[in-house]
């Protein structure tokens, strides 16, 4: 019987054997190159990684929590300029999605306190996608809309549409 291709026993195959390279194995079959380079990693054997794209792709994890982070400063922007710009169309869906995107805001920031420090330049460039959005989505001119966000991260927090999303006890 073969052994099973997650035992970190299974010897890498060496430069040589791999024919296209590391980058090749990288480009070729994300999924394989992926569970051989965590085998490699948890068997110790840190010489035989694939290290540029290793890093990369784990600076490509942080990105995506900074990403996440933005999209849903953006859908909160976005909803708060409805909510601003069109009070006649006022619902408890748009105050409700702000308060899901907080609470999706406060899960991303405690799982990565590191993020906070760059809250500021998430909330920019959510802005400027959620400007855009805001335009398309209530018919209205662009230049309705502030440039830059006129909301500060204690509004964009805290402020009140009169919906609690406060978790039950």
């Amino acid at each position: 019987m073969a052994p099973h291709r997650d035992d970190v026993s299974i010897a890498p195959l060496s430069a040589d054997q791999r024919p296209e390279g590391e980058r090749a194995a990288y480009d070729r079959d994300f999924y394989t190159w992926s569970q051989e380079q965590a085998r490699l990693i948890r068997a110790g054997r840190l010489d035989a990684i694939d290290r540029d794209n290793v890093a990369e792709e784990i600076e490509s994890l942080g990105r995506e929590q900074f990403n996440k982070l933005e999209s849903a400063y953006r859908v909160l922007l976005l909803h708060m300029l409805k909510w601003d710009f069109q009070p006649e169309r006022r619902s408890r869906s748009w105050a409700l999605s702000i308060a899901t995107q907080r609470l999706e805001i406060d899960d991303i920031l405690g799982d990565n306190p590191g993020l906070k420090p760059r809250v500021a330049e998430a909330i920019a460039r959510a802005y400027r996608k959620a400007r855009l959005e805001a335009a398309k989505e209530t018919g209205l001119e662009l230049m309705r809309f502030p440039e830059a966000c006129s909301y500060g991260q204690s509004e964009i927090s805290g402020r009140s549409f009169g919906v609690d999303a406060s978790p039950s006890p």
